[in-house]
C-alpha cells in the first residue's frame, strides 16, 4: 500500500488544489503500479504552520511562499 505525504506551508493552497493534489498524485501512483492499487493509494496533504518551514537557514511564511508563486493574499 502506498503512502504519499505532502507537507505544504499553511494557507497556500486551496481546499480544491489539496483535492488536486490527492487526485494528481494517486492517478501518478496508479500509472506506476497499476490500477488496483487505487484504492489502497494514501494520499495525505499536511499544513505546517507559517514560520515554522525552513530553507537554506531561513524560515518561510505564507506570505513568502505567495510571493514566490506570485499570488496574492487571500
Amino acid at each position: 500500500m502506498p503512502f504519499v505525504n505532502v507537507k505544504v506551508i499553511e494557507g497556500v493552497f486551496t481546499s480544491g488544489q489539496k483535492q488536486a493534489i490527492v487526485e494528481r498524485l494517486t492517478d501518478a501512483m496508479v500509472a506506476i503500479e497499476g490500477e488496483a492499487m487505487r484504492g489502497v493509494t494514501w494520499v495525505v496533504v499536511e499544513e505546517v504552520a507559517s514560520g515554522e518551514w525552513g530553507i537554506g537557514g531561513k524560515c518561510l511564511t505564507t506570505a513568502d511562499v505567495r510571493a514566490l508563486a506570485g499570488t496574492a493574499a487571500g
